[in-house]
């Protein structure tokens, strides 16, 4: 089969790779129906995710047809269309049992295009298939599905569910890339008065007002200025870092209110400075987080009843064997204006 193969930091590509078997009875083969590319990827192929080694497939968000599976698989079967979770989940182990599944200390958590293979792929093996997969309504699109993959539920538990968004609540999401624009989508379920995105590329502020932002705003129009003038001064009540990168985080820590809460859900690969000499007579809540998935099923019960329009997050289609250029797409976005690539078995 053809696959995405990491080979090293700024090494990457298509081509042959062996096809996936049944390792362990808890295991699924998928065929690949739908993919999609995650910010995470270009963190790996940037350096900063060391514990991916040469020679791993990438990808960990696609929806699939199953193909097969193990003697120990009973929720899906040959023929099922899936959602394939970037989250893998033992369901025995301590944090499994309290829906902390990407602490899975039973070989789960995050693996797919980590530490086993991934499914940027025509074919993928997805361990424990019984809780890392999830059957797709007829009602609900490849497309649409794939999104709940991973960015909903990670921007909806690290960023919502983590900042304590309330009704009424002052939010600020710095970087409004796919997964800040899925903090936007999923904090309007919670009816702030206003959602202030922050970003440097104004392709993605006028994504972010379409999905929902009342005020977008660049680095350079004074941030803090803006937020103090919407909050009488007193801040933002919820801040969430979608960046990744010292500077964003310092910036969010600027805008956070006393008592507030700071959300970080972006993937950081060097180290950013915490000023806890200013911070800590704040009553600042600061969180961080690896996605459990365990809201998935009620991102995929909202989405099959309509409430959602995930479309204006997908911007460019590929078929599957156009992997590369997807790549190339999806890591230039100044210039392509690419927030999700989608891509598609021909």
């Amino acid at each position: 089969m053809k696959a995405l193969v990491y080979g090293g930091p700024g090494q990457r590509s298509w081509s042959d790779a062996p096809d996936p078997r049944i390792v362990d009875p808890t295991d699924a083969i998928i065929r690949v129906d739908t993919v999609t590319i995650c910010g995470t990827d270009l963190h790996i192929l940037g350096g900063d995710v060391p514990a991916v080694q040469p020679g791993r497939i990438l990808g960990h968000e696609a929806v699939g047809t199953v193909e097969a599976v193990g003697a120990a698989v009973s929720t899906v079967g040959p023929g099922d269309r899936v959602l394939a979770s970037c989250i893998s989940a033992c369901g025995r182990c301590r944090y499994c049992r309290e829906g902390s599944y990407g602490q899975c200390l039973g070989g789960g958590g995050w693996i797919l295009g980590h530490l086993v293979d991934g499914v940027q792929a025509e074919y993928a093996r997805v361990p424990f298939a019984d809780l890392s997969t999830y059957r797709l309504p007829a009602t609900v699109t490849d497309e649409a599905a794939v999104l709940l993959a991973d960015i909903l539920p990670t921007s909806y538990e690290v960023g919502v569910l983590n900042g304590r968004v309330r009704p009424g609540d002052t939010v600020v999401v710095v970087g409004a890339g796919p997964i800040g624009l899925a903090a936007i989508l999923t904090a309007r379920l919670y009816s702030p008065a206003r959602v202030i995105a922050v970003d440097k590329a104004v392709s993605r502020l006028e994504a972010a007002k379409r999905i929902g932002a009342d005020i977008t705003i660049t680095p350079d129009d004074d941030p803090v200025g803006v937020v103090n003038e919407v909050t009488d001064g007193l801040g933002a009540d919820v801040v969430m870092e979608a960046v990744g990168t010292p500077g964003t985080f310092e910036l969010c820590a600027t805008l956070v209110r006393r008592g507030g809460h700071l959300a970080n859900i972006g993937v950081h690969g060097k180290p950013a400075t915490l000023h806890l000499e200013d911070l800590w007579i704040r009553n600042v809540t600061i969180t961080t987080g690896l996605v459990d998935t365990h809201s998935t099923p009620t991102l995929l019960r909202m989405l099959g009843a309509g409430q959602f329009d995930l479309t204006p997050l997908v911007t460019h289609r590929f078929p599957l064997a156009e992997m590369e250029r997807a790549y190339e797409v999806f890591a230039d976005p100044a210039r392509t204006g690419a927030l999700k690539v989608v891509l598609s078995r021909s």
